[in-house]
């Protein structure tokens, strides 16, 4: 009698991947809210998309309304939150698709582990670098001035650290740089790890 595990083989990543014609790879975008990292990912996953490639966003909006609506502010829930959302992200890029995540992640700590459930080759690090007065400005729903008039707490930036990346792959000013020139930015580094 033959083993059912030896003739039912699961599908590796390499036949996914080779069905898509891409690789996966997740592109983890950081920094602070209002830095331009979800208006970044659209842009970046609109032009992926229509060069034939298959993407998800991953974001804090689709994520903390879902899965992980349980979890609040605190450090332990920000671990939390990020160490699921990178679970996430590699369930993706091992099913050959590219996942574009945009999270705060403000600690080296939260990034680092990001980078060591999803792997080292699979992790490209963009840091969203825009100065604080500018993401005050552009801040539509109003939590930076809630959080400046204390109302709400442990907000990145105001009362809570943001650490900026030591070692991110990309550092893209966004003050100085548009969003087609951002996007341009990624494409080029993800081609040139890709070959």
């Amino acid at each position: 009698m033959n083993n059912i595990f030896t003739t039912n083989k699961i599908l590796q990543r390499s036949d996914k991947e080779n069905l898509l014609n891409q690789k996966g790879i997740a592109v983890w975008l950081t920094g602070l809210s209002g830095a331009g990292k979800t208006t970044i990912a659209v842009a970046l996953e609109k032009t992926l998309h229509s060069k034939g490639k298959l993407t998800q966003v991953l974001d804090g909006d689709n994520i903390r309304a879902g899965i992980n609506n349980n979890l609040g502010f605190s450090e332990e829930d920000r671990i939390e939150n990020i160490r699921r959302i990178a679970e996430i992200a590699k369930l993706f890029v091992n099913n050959g698709i590219i996942t574009i995540c945009c999270f705060i992640s403000p600690t080296e700590k939260m990034r680092s582990l990001a980078k060591d459930i999803i792997g080292k080759k699979d992790f490209v690090e963009v840091y969203i670098n825009t100065p604080l007065e500018i993401c005050e400005k552009r801040d539509v729903k109003g939590l930076y001035a809630k959080a400046r008039k204390g109302e709400i707490k442990d907000f990145t930036g105001i009362d809570s650290p943001f650490e900026e990346p030591k070692n991110a792959s990309l550092n893209l000013k966004t003050s100085e740089m548009s969003v087609e020139e951002s996007v341009a930015e990624i494409l080029r580094y993800i081609n040139r790890i890709k070959k």
